[in-house]
């Protein structure tokens, strides 16, 4: 397990641990993991929802694992929904994944890929 990190390394995660509450924006160029919760607006490469995570904001990510709850929108190109996770809003991608869920209340919008002209 990564404990610690310095000015060498380049791909630290974020991580809110169980019990911890977050208030604020977060942005980052790499991944960010949740299994506390976070009331404010996620940006970064890849966010993942651990089963007993909360985000109450919206998302902006390429990759997306939700396994926890999620209460507002997200926009990502991979959406990977599992068993037990929630969410409300909508779902804005351009792959969808779901294993064996019945927790979503979410409207579903898929996006299309530009076309190189």
């Amino acid at each position: 397990m990564l404990a610690f990190t310095n000015a060498k390394e380049k791909t630290s995660p974020t991580i809110i641990g169980a019990g911890c509450k977050l208030t604020g924006n977060m942005h980052t160029d790499h991944s960010v993991q949740i299994h506390g919760t976070v009331v404010g607006d996620i940006a970064a490469e890849t966010v993942i929802i651990g089963r007993g995570g909360t985000v109450k904001g919206k998302i902006t990510a390429t990759n997306l694992f939700l396994h926890g709850s999620l209460d507002g929108p997200a926009t990502v190109d991979i959406a990977n929904i599992f068993g037990h996770a929630k969410m409300t809003g909508t779902l804005s991608y351009r792959t969808l994944n779901i294993t064996a869920n019945n927790g979503l209340e979410c409207k579903l919008a898929k996006r299309e890929d530009k076309k190189h002209e």
